[in-house]
Formats: structure tokens, sequence, C-alpha cells
């Protein structure tokens, strides 16, 4: 399993912001995306998960392996942390298993209402569905906001030891430090021109 990246362009909002972006990414593998604000890191991601359609360029990686996680936690105020894990288990058709809950730190919080739980426990939370979902590819962007530094060390193992040590894959676009032994790949060269295909104009057709 692969994912392999050909002359990609994508767009924002009908303007275009990356073009000739090409990469590889091997099973056990992760990819940190680098660059300024507004660069176009979301976008990229966005496209690479098939939630908007590329400009040009090839994508190649497995069917239905992918996943994508945004800023957004993702969560059922009403259910309780166990219920919520249990919701979205169902959902791809997996069980829940028991190590997710240690590996976010959620042990003591497995029956909890996820209304209460604080803007990190709800993102822990919201990122734990990553080990409930089975999907092998995971697009993630900005995945540590709100997290503390323990949290995040702990979002680091589980991307390490429990996603790329079985064979998994990550592309993260993020501003920190995640301590993996991973390649980063700078997207300010892939900035696309103001005039290529497209054009700031069509953005308001």
């Amino acid at each position: 399993m692969r994912l392999a990246v050909t002359d990609l362009a994508c767009a924002r909002g009908g303007v275009p912001v990356l073009s000739g972006v090409s990469f590889t990414v091997e099973a056990g593998q992760a990819l940190v995306l680098r660059g300024a604000n507004g660069i176009g890191k979301t976008t990229l991601l966005r496209t690479l998960a098939g939630l908007q359609p590329a400009l040009s360029g090839e994508i190649d990686l497995p069917d239905d392996q992918a996943a994508y996680a945004s800023h957004a936690d993702g969560i059922k105020a009403q259910l309780s942390v166990e219920e919520n894990l249990s919701f979205w288990a169902e959902v791809y058709g997996n069980p829940v298993p028991d190590t997710i809950y240690e590996a976010f730190d959620l042990v003591d919080l497995r029956h909890r209402m996820a209304g209460t739980l604080s803007a990190g426990q709800k993102r822990r939370l919201g990122l734990s569905r990553l080990g409930v979902i089975g999907r092998k590819v995971l697009f993630l962007d900005e995945p540590t906001v709100s997290l503390d530094r323990f949290s995040v060390n702990l979002f680091a193992d589980f991307i390490r030891d429990q996603h790329l040590a079985k064979g998994g894959i990550a592309v993260i676009a993020t501003h920190i430090d995640l301590g993996l032994d991973a390649p980063e790949l700078d997207l300010e060269p892939f900035r696309a021109s103001a005039d290529q295909s497209g054009g700031s104009d069509e953005a308001f057709l």
C-alpha cells in the first residue's frame, strides 16, 4: 500500500493555490506538510481525501481507506465518551479496542458526557475516533489544536505505535514538532501563480 501524488493542482474558492505537487508515502510512513498560514495545506489535504476535486494531476491511494480530520472535534455532546466511540465504530463496522481509552487518556472519562469535557479532553476524544474507524490513510489538519504537551505526546505515540507501526500512512499539516521520524514537505515551491488555470474572478461566478 502507498499514497502517490503526481503533478497535483488544487484550488480554494475557485482560485488556484497549489500546483505541481508530487510525492510518495509508503506504508508505515508519515509526511509532514509545512508552509505559511494560507498557503494551501488544508486545501491540499481536502483534495487528497476526495472532499473536493483537483484541478489536475493524479492521486493514487487504496479505495475506501482514507479519512480526513480537521480542527472540528466531531463529537456528540449529549453522548458519553464511550457512546461517542461506539457510535463511530458502528458507522464503520468495527469494534472499539479497549486500548484506545488508555492511548488518549480517556479511561477515567469513559462515562462522562462529552459536553462536559474541557477543550483538550474533547480534542482527545475527537482524535481517538481515528483508532476505531479502521482507515489506513489519515489526512490530518492541525490535529493538536487545544492539546497540551502531554496530550500531544499521546497523539504522536498513537500515530507512531498504533497507526504507522501497523502499516498505516499519515499526512499531517502541523506547525509543531510531533517527534515523528518523518520527512517534511514545504509547500512554498508549489504555490500557484496568480494567473494559473482559473483566476480570482472565477471565485465569484
